[in-house]
């Protein structure tokens, strides 16, 4: 394939930018801001192309590496020729790479993560934290945030595989079911958890998850007042865990650490009694870590 084959000519691929009309939007996609805040809400300088093109990548996961051209459209709702446009602009570009027919991501798409990770210090901050706690409880620690209505893990210190899912720094997973993700509503404003759970679904994940909005508000608003929260298997039958807020240098709340257990192994109480100290220290040394941080910045800037 020559160059000309692989980039698009100038001005053409905003002819094919608009899904297609006819194509119903899989299950399970994510919308992107734009879409969830309404198409009438978006700013005038909203880039459509640039939407577009993330949505390209994000439809790779780990479910899905390899794709087609076909399979593409028809996750990210775009016609055929504008999502191989995309493509083949992004394997340009060296993010996407291809054999055959399928296509996938590429090593180089791995920089996009990392200059938010290397540029956002509670991930710096945390990890040596994490592997010291997941040291001293034998158990998996994790720091996490919320990236619009996923929960994201952007540190990780394991100790053992208890989840048929495997966890890294970049795993999404639903906030709801989560002990760090109840942690993280807990703290939002209520007119955000509002439109959070008018945008989501709340499943059942396994026969412990609570679906019900009028419960889960109660328990977030349970997690805010004692400042914890525990999940007994609502994510995965035999997984439990705990987690605690990590806090700025203005005590906003944004980020989450937790420390999870199978439950043959560990009952609720031993979360309580001896996981939730040790969790609060280690938040609190992450606490100060990111105010003193934050604090030689400001000074810096001076």
């Amino acid at each position: 394939m020559n160059t000309s084959e692989r980039l698009p000519a100038p001005g053409s691929l905003e002819e094919d930018l608009e899904p297609d009309p006819q194509r119903p939007r899989p299950r399970g996609s994510r919308r992107s801001p734009g879409q969830q805040a309404g198409e009438g809400a978006r700013r005038t300088d909203f880039v459509q192309s640039l939407d577009r093109g993330l949505a390209v990548i994000r439809c790779f996961s780990a479910e899905h590496p390899s794709l087609t051209l076909s399979e593409v459209a028809e996750r990210t709702g775009l016609t055929r020729a504008a999502a191989r446009r995309f493509l083949l602009t992004l394997q340009e570009l060296g993010y996407v790479g291809s054999s055959g027919r399928q296509f996938s991501l590429r090593p180089r798409v791995l920089a996009l993560g990392y200059a938010y990770l290397s540029s956002f210090s509670v991930s710096q901050i945390a990890q040596p934290h994490l592997e010291d706690l997941a040291e001293d409880l034998h158990e998996s620690c994790s720091v996490s945030v919320l990236d619009g209505d996923d929960l994201v893990y952007v540190a990780r210190a394991s100790a053992n595989r208890i989840m048929t899912i495997a966890l890294t720094v970049g795993t999404r997973l639903p906030p709801y079911p989560t002990s760090m993700g109840r942690v993280l509503l807990a703290h939002q404003p209520d007119a955000e958890v509002d439109a959070y759970l008018g945008r989501v679904r709340l499943d059942r994940l396994t026969e412990h998850t609570i679906t019900d909005p009028g419960e889960f508000r109660a328990v977030l608003e349970a997690v805010r007042e004692q400042g914890w929260a525990a999940v007994d298997q609502e994510l995965e039958a035999g997984v439990r865990s705990i987690a605690v807020p990590i806090r700025d240098a203005s005590r906003r709340v944004v980020a989450a650490i937790n420390a999870s257990a199978h439950a043959a192994r560990v009952p609720m109480r031993t979360l309580e009694r001896e996981f939730l100290p040790k969790l609060r220290e280690t938040a609190r040394q992450i606490d100060s870590e990111l105010a003193a941080r934050m604090t030689t910045s400001v000074r810096s800037i001076r």
